[in-house]
C-alpha cells in the first residue's frame, strides 16, 4: 500500500514493545530489525536499513550456531541492500556467506535455497567485472 511511515512506526512499536520483555539476543528482535531494514530499503534509505539489518544479523550471530539458514537469509537481505547500492564487491562477500552455509545445509539434505544463491552469486560475479 506504500504506507511506509506507517509501517515503519508500526515496526518501531512492535520492537519497543519486544525490547521490554525478551532478552536482547531473542530471535524475535531480528524479526524485527529485519522488517524495519525492509521497510527502510523499500523507502530508499539504505544507510537505515543496512543499520537494521546488520541489527539482525548481530542478533542472529549471537543466538545461532554459525551454519544456521537464518543467518543465510540475513547474508542476503544485506546483499541484496548492497547489490541495490551499486556495491558489488561487498555483495558478494555476503552472497558467498549465504551459499557457503547453504552448502554446509547440503552435507545433509537438499536446501531448497541453495540453488537459488548460488545462482544469485553468479550475478553478483559479473556485476563485479
Amino acid at each position: 500500500m506504500d504506507k511506509y511511515p506507517q509501517a515503519l512506526a508500526s515496526h518501531e512499536k512492535a520492537l519497543e514493545i519486544q525490547q521490554q520483555s525478551l532478552p536482547l539476543n531473542h530471535s524475535t528482535l531480528a524479526s524485527s530489525y529485519t522488517y524495519i531494514g525492509t521497510v527502510f530499503e523499500d523507502m530508499g534509505e539504505y544507510p537505515k536499513a543496512l543499520s537494521s539489518y546488520e541489527k539482525a544479523l548481530e542478533i542472529k550471530q549471537q543466538s545461532l550456531p554459525p551454519n544456521h539458514p537464518s543467518l543465510a537469509k540475513s547474508y542476503g537481505h544485506i546483499r541484496n541492500l548492497y547489490s541495490t547500492m551499486g556495491e558489488y564487491s561487498k555483495a558478494l562477500s555476503f552472497c558467498q556467506r549465504a551459499v557457503n552455509i547453504n552448502g554446509q545445509q547440503s552435507l545433509s539434505s537438499n536446501p531448497p535455497h541453495l540453488r537459488w544463491y548460488e545462482n544469485d552469486l553468479d550475478r553478483v560475479k559479473r556485476n563485479c567485472n
